[in-house]
């Protein structure tokens, strides 16, 4: 059963941490508590980070480093964390961009919801899910 499987259950709680976690960090650089940060994607630590590398080390630490799963894993890791700092990060500059080029008087007269502008990750926000990642993937009873 999925909820007796202690990985799923270990990248969860690290998941869950990290989204927690953007609550003080948003707070010491906006000085304001925002518990919507609960639910977006972005900031710091990143949450995707987290959660991919705490089931990697805990399938190493299940299965062995040297395990074929393990590779996978890594690999696959490796690609969230990319993906998170490159193509997000980008889509979400793109966001900001066009939010301010359809907010500014011009000529065009679009009707428009404002689009999400943090999707992505900078390479320290990518470091600290990292971090926790290890961290919560190394300390979590297997």
């Amino acid at each position: 059963m999925i909820v007796e499987n202690k990985l799923i259950i270990l990248s969860l709680i690290a998941l869950f941490l990290a989204q927690f976690l953007k609550i003080p960090f948003g707070y010491i650089v906006t000085k304001k508590i925002d518990f919507n940060r609960l639910f977006e994607t972005g900031g710091m630590p990143s949450s995707h980070s987290a959660f991919i590398v705490s089931l990697t080390v805990g399938i190493g630490r299940t299965s062995g480093f040297e395990s074929p799963i393990f590779a996978l894993s890594f690999v696959f890791a490796s690609i969230v964390m990319y993906d998170a700092m490159g193509i997000r990060r980008a889509a979400g500059e793109h966001a900001k961009l066009l939010n301010l080029i359809l907010s500014t008087d011009n000529k065009f007269k679009f009707d428009h919801t404002k689009l999400k502008e943090l999707l992505g990750h900078t390479p320290f926000e990518v470091l600290g899910g990292i971090l926790l990642g290890i961290i919560v993937g190394c300390f979590f009873p297997l």
